[in-house]
């Protein structure tokens, strides 16, 4: 069995986190920059990440988490936000990034950016939302599986007020919203969870081999 499969395996949606065990600086900075490396479609990273440690504001989050004592219990709280405004601006600024990191001339690039400024500047709002918010669900994939081979618990969460979250952190003015959160840190030993066999269908049915 690889490191991988076995880390997967020991891995699980942590209901119960253990709040005096802190994630050290190192792990969340992994948790960063395994965040930022993440494939998005086009390479425009629509999504940003933020990392609250601050005890008083998880607590005021619960509310606005069904009541899930996740997000106040574990050690940091991620939260995966999406851009509102992805236009000719935002494009514009991703091709100024590629001409600076790898010096690709400006008539090399010329006909995706032009594809890229026609497509976001013609698409509606709620498309691109949308569009935005499943590179938000790749990255909450990626960062499921840093976590396992971090040996870091974490318990991805739809089961939030996005809008509670979006006021309660200021989200708005900074041109995000909330769609999803990852509570992250340690498992509380008593977490009954914890020794639950996972329930999976059998390879033969979830995969197709052609």
């Amino acid at each position: 069995m690889t490191q991988v499969l076995e880390a997967l395996k020991w891995r699980y949606a942590t209901k119960k986190f253990n709040p005096n065990n802190k994630l050290s600086f190192e792990k969340i900075n992994t948790l960063k920059k395994a965040f930022n490396l993440t494939a998005t479609s086009f390479g425009l990273q629509p999504v940003r990440l933020v990392v609250l440690n601050d005890k008083t504001i998880q607590e005021k989050l619960v509310a606005a988490s069904m009541g899930q004592r996740q997000v106040a219990d574990a050690s940091h709280l991620l939260i995966l936000c999406i851009e509102k405004n992805v236009g000719k601006v935002y494009v514009e600024n991703y091709f100024d990034r590629v001409k600076d990191i790898r010096s690709t001339p400006e008539e090399v690039l010329k006909p995706f950016k032009n594809y890229l400024l026609d497509h976001f500047t013609t698409t509606s709002e709620q498309e691109k939302q949308l569009w935005a918010a499943k590179q938000a669900y790749l990255v909450m994939g990626n960062l499921l599986t840093v976590c396992a081979l971090e040996g870091i618990d974490a318990c991805p969460m739809e089961g939030f007020v996005p809008s509670e979250y979006n006021d309660i952190l200021g989200l708005a003015e900074k041109g995000i919203e909330a769609v999803l959160v990852l509570p992250v840190g340690y498992r509380a030993e008593d977490d009954m969870f914890s020794d639950f066999k996972k329930v999976r269908k059998p390879l033969e049915n979830s995969v197709i081999d052609m």
